[in-house]
């Protein structure tokens, strides 16, 4: 039989503002990075990418 508890955090008005803004960083930087990167580059990363975790594609 597994039991299973839960526990809740409240966080602070400026604790949320925080993660807000540092969310909305996060994501700015990946829609502008990857929207105006250079398409051989995106090729590039997710090749390199793919290599580091041992998957080969050639």
């Amino acid at each position: 039989m597994a039991v299973s508890s839960t526990s809740s955090v409240t966080l602070s008005a400026n604790d949320r503002l925080v993660a807000g803004v540092f969310a909305l960083l996060i994501g700015a930087f990946l829609v502008f990075g990857a929207g105006l990167a250079n398409s051989a580059v995106l090729h590039d990363t997710a090749h390199d990418t793919r290599h580091s975790y041992g998957f080969p594609c050639h």
